[in-house]
């Protein structure tokens, strides 16, 4: 079923960028997905993925900064530099997960940089009905990082139909800078 909404999205919406957690795998190949799209993930298990679908864009998987959790590419249009990261942060502690965001900002030198995560916490600021432990250290750290959390949807952003916001955990998070630059 997600796989469907998947294709729904880059057909009809025109979708050139999508990050995926948890994406559909039999053994550790993603399955189900347009065979025109190109598609970024570790080796081995893949608990998140990047798809493009427009070869216009410049793309380069950063291996060092890419696992099984997160996936980072630098992707470039034009004069246009952004680094996306796809992350799944199953609890682990928070610290590691952390770790791998501030090492994908440093990357970026100037770069603009989206995060595409599912941090598997409950926050108001994702439209969830309340804040938990986990979450609230999350969106401590994203602050002190000049971050913000661009989800402005009141709907989750995963699943086979629209569902009331009361488990909502993938919100993408950028920079002020690459706000102007995302359409």
């Amino acid at each position: 079923m997600a796989t469907d909404n998947i294709l729904k999205i880059i057909q009809e919406d025109g979708t050139d960028i999508l990050c995926i957690q948890e994406p559909y795998a039999l053994g550790n190949t993603i399955v189900g997905l347009p065979q025109y799209c190109n598609i970024f993930a570790s080796e081995g298990r893949k608990r998140a993925a990047i798809f493009i679908n427009n070869r216009q864009i410049y793309t380069l998987l950063i291996n060092q900064l890419s696992d099984e959790y997160v996936v980072v590419l630098e992707t470039k249009v034009g004069n246009t530099r952004i680094i996306i990261a796809s992350s799944y942060y199953i609890n682990l502690p928070l610290d590691t997960d952390m770790q791998k965001i501030e090492a994908t900002i440093a990357h970026a030198k100037g770069a603009g940089v989206i995060i595409a995560m599912d941090s598997n916490s409950k926050s108001t600021s994702w439209h969830d009905i309340k804040t938990n432990r986990r979450a609230k250290i999350l969106e401590e750290f994203l602050m002190s990082k000049q971050l913000h959390i661009i989800n402005e949807s009141c709907y989750t952003t995963f699943g086979a139909v629209e569902v009331p916001a009361t488990s909502t955990k993938q919100s993408p998070i950028t920079k002020h800078s690459t706000l102007s630059r995302i359409e």
